[in-house]
């Protein structure tokens, strides 16, 4: 990890955090309204036909002693009520299982632009969902399968993304007990939302595009001091497989039957807002499961049950 950059980001977080603000909904690991890992349909908060202010965002995964540490940096603009668009800078900090937690080291850019297609209620109606389509690409990714090839300089960069639509309700009918619905799917190259680098086929060294789904669930109490708690869970299915591991497992171990595959990563959070009216400020609080056995007897990411947190702040 780059200390220089990894402490520049975080001072500007914390210089920006603190200023005036208004109110606007949190943002997920790369930077997209939505939940701990998923995306809403909503954007950030922003007038009609003009630009929103900025929102800021800092995420920690702490992914085990195999993984490691993961940062993300985020800042996203809403514009028209209906668009919004970021950038996150990911930044690791490596564990201490040898040879396998070099895999995941590396910092990456994530950029990111969202659109509502539906907004929420349209057609005069109480049902309709909002509904929007997206998409994330992620720069300079060289995780898992560019330091398992050795790959040179002259390799093009390691790149992945995703193309997505999400549908998302928030439910207030129901008396003392709102509640939020979303689900979504996204074409997408990469493993573990770029974790790990790109996703792979079963034999070869080559990336795989394929459909995955997504989805979250939360509700609403009232916490102490004024406050709204939103406890909700999420999963997101992954690609089974990350490019070129199976390849290079096998060379190491010298057995044709390795097969490492990824499984669904799932989240449970609870995000705090201090006054669900007119606050600017979100925290999230989370438990993430994002791989745990991918080789059974012979590789464990350690990745099951990690603790993970955010915050973020509309000016």
């Amino acid at each position: 990890m780059n200390s220089k950059k990894l402490w520049i980001a975080f001072s500007l977080f914390v210089v920006t955090a603190f200023s005036q603000t208004s109110f606007a909904q949190g943002l997920n690991w790369e930077g997209q309204t939505g939940a701990l890992l998923t995306p809403f349909a909503y954007t950030a908060g922003s007038p009609a036909g003009k630009f929103g202010k900025p929102e800021v965002a800092f995420h920690y995964l702490n992914a085990g002693n195999v993984i490691g540490n993961e940062y993300q940096f985020s800042v996203t603009e809403g514009f028209g009520k209906r668009f919004e668009a970021g950038f996150t800078e990911a930044f690791s900090s490596a564990g201490n299982t040898a040879v396998v937690s070099n895999l995941f080291t590396g910092g990456y850019t994530v950029l990111h632009g969202k659109f509502t297609v539906i907004t929420e209620n349209s057609y005069k109606t109480k049902w309709v969902p909002a509904i929007a389509v997206g998409a994330v690409g992620r720069l300079g990714d060289e995780r898992v399968y560019w330091d398992a090839t050795a790959s040179g300089p002259s390799t093009p960069k390691g790149t992945s993304a995703d193309f997505y639509i999400v549908a998302t309700k928030t439910v207030t009918q129901v008396k003392g007990f709102p509640f939020v619905l979303s689900l979504g799917d996204k074409l997408t190259n990469a493993s573990i939302m770029g974790i790990a680098g790109q996703a792979g086929t079963l034999n070869t060294l080559d990336q795989r595009w394929q459909g995955r789904l997504f989805g979250a669930a939360a509700f609403v109490v009232k916490g102490p001091a004024k406050s709204a708690l939103i406890f909700g869970a999420e999963a997101v299915q992954q690609p089974h497989y990350v490019q070129g591991l199976n390849v290079v497992l096998r060379n190491l171990t010298e057995t044709s039957g390795v097969t490492a595959t990824i499984p669904t990563s799932l989240s449970y959070f609870v995000r705090v807002v201090p006054h669900l009216e007119g606050s600017p400020l979100q925290v999230d609080l989370g438990v993430v499961q994002a791989a745990g056995r991918i080789v059974p007897g012979v590789v464990n990411l350690n990745a099951q049950a990690r603790v993970g947190m955010g915050v973020s702040y509309h000016f």
